[in-house]
């Protein structure tokens, strides 16, 4: 027994799975299964760190072409930004019918399909053909955020089953062994207990939110804004600023009993908070916690309205419906007390410290500072906000973490709107996409489309937004066109194995404003997992594929062929 050896490994909603060599031998595999290679040694076709839509979406390709992977997730939870971030789908207007994928596509039907089979819908809402559980206003599938876990885990949990795929959830990597423009290795630690395993591969994707593995390869990157004299974008500064990210957000989620009384203790910071006003260029109107903000697109003052029954408040845009993930009137009677929603709104944008590159000590001190402001803003609304009748406060809220799936109530991961970007073989910049910019550059005629791109393998579309920034730049807001993903913005400069697979592609500050949302995160993670098992099966390059027109071509088809748009029709 003492040559036994134990691998432990956390498996899809198992709190871990031992998997056993004993004296000496290594567990057989299929070709399309993992192998281990030593105590605390894993190895597949491909190692993918960071369980968000990125990430999830670059396994389920690869896995459906037939090559294993391993998945790693420093939460507990996959699904990014639908699920640990608490952040419903930000999409654009055609996406039931077309510019996603259709694995997205099959997501989001799983996710209307949970709810008939699952919820007491009434029989007008089962009916409908577009079901909205929340009927949010920021989109048009609005769900909680255990959902789309469940579904996720559901896409996975065969390719688990069968060994092709290895998910380790509360592992987060901290080290990479490479040697010049190869990545043999990286270095994964267990959150919870400390312990390491190595895990080896022919190709490697970083998913992570904020690009944490860039660094650690020495891949080329860049972060913050580029001057105007970098990328001659319209709106990029006169002077870069690598630390100047947008600010990122601790969601949470509420409902409303009216009547009752759920205040929470006052927050530490409360004071802080409830007198702060955010130092921005051009000027922000007024105290952070209030119902007053810069309009984005015209950055002059304008009133948002709360009123948590939904009820409306004229012009202004009720804040309850925005990102409301359940409206109680879509079930049957009684089953639930109140509507629910999320709160990843003006008033809780964190803007005073960066998470990119900075010490885990630094790093836990700013989400704890995010998480402040979050609370302030949750027991401003329980005791400060005003009625539309001349009231205030609306002690009735109650913090619903059972939602979001913490003791605290906040978000498991803050919602990060950018972090490191590859220097690529191509970047994105904003005269490809953004309307002003197109004119500008090529003519009044360019403003109709944005720029064809040869090499395109996704597509994606929303408006450039580019909240508030860490060095006081207000909102950047503008408009963009349907626009499409070039595999050359997926193609590091020097590395050979290793590819982005989240918002970490070449784009730039300005143009990552569009390139970041669900379906393009999706987008870029699907072709990713696409691309490196074509790389294997072709015994070639990723950047090979880029540059030999017929192996571009085939594996333009092959992606087309499992339902990946590199076009807009229609």
């Amino acid at each position: 027994m003492d040559r036994k050896r134990f691998i432990q490994l956390t498996g899809l909603g198992i709190s871990s799975v031992a998997y056993t060599s004993v004296f000496g031998s290594s567990l057989s595999a299929t070709s399309k299964q993992l192998k281990i290679s030593g105590d605390h040694e894993l190895s597949a076709d491909l190692v993918i760190a960071g369980g968000g839509l990125g990430g999830c979406a670059a396994a389920l390709a690869a896995l459906r072409n037939n090559i294993s992977v391993i998945l790693t997730e420093e939460t507990d939870w996959i699904g990014g930004q639908l699920t640990q971030q608490g952040v419903p789908p930000d999409e654009h207007q055609w996406i039931e019918t077309r510019g996603c994928t259709k694995l997205y596509r099959n997501v989001r039907n799983e996710i209307r399909q949970f709810y008939i089979r699952n919820y007491p819908l009434t029989m007008n809402v089962r009916l409908r053909a577009n079901l909205n559980p929340g009927d949010g206003a920021v989109s048009k599938l609005c769900h909680e955020p255990r959902v789309a876990l469940a579904v996720l885990e559901a896409m996975l949990l065969p390719y688990i089953s069968s060994g092709q795929l290895t998910l380790l959830t509360q592992y987060k990597i901290v080290a990479a062994d490479v040697t010049r423009d190869k990545v043999n290795s990286l270095k994964a630690v267990n959150t919870l207990t400390g312990a390491t395993i190595i895990l080896s591969a022919r190709y490697f994707a970083d998913a992570t939110e904020l690009g944490d593995v860039l660094p650690l390869t020495g891949t080329e990157f860049v972060t913050g804004t580029e001057s105007v004299k970098d990328t001659g974008e319209l709106h990029a500064p006169q002077k870069a600023d690598p630390d100047n990210h947008q600010a990122f957000t601790v969601c949470f989620a509420m409902d409303y009993l009216k009547g009752e009384n759920h205040t929470i203790d006052k927050p530490k910071d409360y004071h802080f908070w409830q007198n702060f006003v955010p130092k921005l260029m051009p000027p922000w109107p007024g105290k952070l916690l209030s119902l007053a903000y810069s309009q984005p697109s015209t950055l002059r003052p304008k009133q948002l309205g709360f009123h948590p029954e939904g009820i409306s408040t004229g012009e202004a845009l009720n804040l309850w419906n925005y990102r409301r993930i359940i409206n109680r009137n879509n079930f049957t009677e009684g089953k639930y007390r109140s509507d629910i929603t999320c709160v990843n709104w003006p008033q809780n944008d964190y803007l005073l410290g960066n998470l990119i590159g900075v010490s885990n000590e630094e790093f836990k001190r700013q989400v704890d500072n995010a998480k402040q402001l979050s609370l302030s803003l949750l027991y401003w609304l329980q005791t400060e906000a005003p009625h539309p009748d001349g009231g205030q406060g609306w002690p009735g809220l109650r913090l619903r973490k059972d939602v979001i799936g913490t003791e605290d109530g906040l978000a498991k991961y803050p919602y990060v709107r950018e972090g490191r970007r590859i220097k690529a073989v191509f970047t994105v910049k904003e005269e490809h996409v953004g309307v002003e910019n197109r004119i500008l550059v090529a003519g009044k005629a360019s403003a109709a489309k944005a720029a064809v791109f040869k090499d395109s393998v996704g597509v994606g579309s929303y408006h450039i937004d580019l909240h508030p920034t860490t060095r006081g730049q207000n909102y950047i807001d503008f408009d963009s066109l349907p626009f499409q993903i070039p595999l050359g913005a997926l193609i590091p400069q020097r590395m050979e194995n290793f590819l982005p697979a989240n918002k970490n592609i070449g784009t730039t500050h300005i143009t990552n404003g569009c390139y970041r949302l669900h379906p393009v995160e999706w987008n870029i993670g699907e072709t990713v997992g696409s691309l490196a098992a074509f790389a294997i099966s072709k015994k070639i390059t990723p950047r090979e594929v880029l540059e030999k027109p017929v192996r571009l071509q085939d594996f333009q088809s092959l992606i087309i062929s499992q339902g990946i748009e590199i076009e807009w029709t229609g």
